[in-house]
């Protein structure tokens, strides 16, 4: 990671710090509350916390402005919201209920995985030879974490966690499709619609609603570990394109797993032990992976944020910072490193 790409890489690290203290601090929660109405109380934490935050920034900075989310964009979010939104946190909780948080965290190494296949096969996104080595050495940490020894099966708990990871791997390359689009407005709409579909289903369910200081610290962490670090997900998203902001991502398994054994007292055991190896050796090949080639880059027209930079060198009425406006893009061929942002969606 070169030091001058610090600036591109902080807010995925921002994201997996946030969102990797949330299995830990999620096992607590899960003494009081079912799986499925916590799903709902960190999701509408995330929606109305971030809901806000966004009337707050707009009061103290009224010139920063991001494209709005427009009706061609609603299919993708809607995508999103039931992927990532609600299957994927019910499918975590109903695993994270009987698994240490510690192994549950590692085990979501699976979701850089999920992603880069989907990102790779579907929208046929580029994947080097290190990202698809860091796939096979993360499945092997995967099979381990998932093995009961005792009785020579599968975990039923650890699929709950791999199937979230699949989850929020449909949900990382859906949310890309927009990530031009206002990163806060996506994540407090998620939050919103997601947390209240949840909610209704806890409710069908006959979940009993728990104590305020539970549903408090519920909404709280969903704030911070839901909807801030989706935030600086889909900035990244942005930037970076998915699976290498999913490579980014991959440290907050990591910190989760560290921060259980802190908060929690848990002990590693045999199988994490075997398995950590393989998991850090991915995520270094996912982080140290570079893509550069002659690529052409066809006509385009875009709205998002930008600076006058060598993809924007537009003529404008009036040169600001940070500022949007539709604008063209014309045809260029070139070489240079670079990730499958919103200007490198090219063929491979």
């Amino acid at each position: 990671m070169a030091l001058k790409d610090i600036h591109r890489f902080a807010p995925a690290l921002a994201a997996a710090l946030l969102f990797g203290l949330s299995a830990p601090l999620s096992k607590l929660l899960l003494k009081d509350i079912s799986s499925i109405l916590l799903a709902s109380l960190l999701y509408l934490g995330s929606g109305t916390g971030l809901l806000f935050f966004r009337a707050l920034t707009k009061a103290t900075r009224p010139s920063r402005k991001e494209s709005a989310i427009g009706k061609n964009d609603l299919p993708w979010l809607a995508g999103s919201i039931l992927a990532g939104g609600v299957a994927a946190p019910i499918a975590l909780f109903s695993g994270l209920a009987s698994t240490p948080a510690s192994v549950a965290s590692l085990l979501m190494n699976f979701e850089g995985v999920a992603t880069a296949f989907i990102a790779a096969f579907v929208f046929r996104e580029a994947c080097g030879r290190k990202i698809w080595a860091a796939i096979f050495l993360i499945l092997i940490g995967s099979a381990i974490l998932s093995f009961e020894p005792d009785e020579w099966a599968i975990s039923i708990a650890a699929m709950f966690v791999l199937a979230s990871c699949i989850f929020w791997g449909i949900d990382n390359n859906l949310t890309q499709r927009i990530s031009l689009k206002d990163p806060v407005e996506i994540a407090m709409l998620k939050g919103i619609f997601a947390g209240t579909i949840s909610l209704a289903l806890a409710l069908i369910l006959g979940s009993g609603i728990p104590a305020l200081p539970v549903v408090f610290s519920a909404l709280l962490l969903g704030f911070f570990s839901y909807g801030l670090s989706t935030a600086y997900f889909v900035y990244s998203l942005r930037n970076l394109g998915t699976s290498r902001t999913s490579a980014l991502f991959g440290i907050a398994p990591f910190i989760g797993a560290a921060a259980s054994f802190l908060l929690l007292k848990e002990q590693p055991n045999v199988l994490f032990t075997a398995a950590l190896p393989f998991m850090l050796a991915g995520v270094y090949f996912l982080f140290s992976e570079r893509h550069e080639h002659t690529h052409t880059h066809k006509p385009m027209e875009h709205e998002h944020p930008h600076d006058k930079d060598e993809y924007h060198l537009h003529r404008h009425d009036k040169e600001t910072m940070g500022h949007f406006h539709l604008h063209e893009h014309a045809p260029a061929t070139h070489t240079h490193r670079h990730t499958p942002d919103a200007h490198h969606r090219h063929r491979h």
